[in-house]
């Protein structure tokens, strides 16, 4: 299902989120350690801006990279 993507970046933790990978790939505990949310939180709003078709999450070596 593709998601609306002017939905995805209302939220101003998803805007930030993509700031940040922007400019370097980074895992998601890199990412998650930003913000006073938790991992799982920042899971669900990568994985909103992965069905939008605005990341990629990758593993490497057992970890998820965006």
């Amino acid at each position: 299902m593709r998601r609306n993507v002017f939905q995805a970046i209302a939220d101003p933790t998803r805007r930030e989120i993509l700031n940040m990978i922007a400019h370097q790939s980074l895992n998601v505990n890199s990412v998650a350690e930003n913000f006073d949310v938790s991992r799982t939180a920042i899971y669900k709003h990568l994985k909103l801006l992965e069905e939008c078709g605005m990341v990629t999450v990758t593993q490497k070596r057992s970890r998820a990279h965006v």
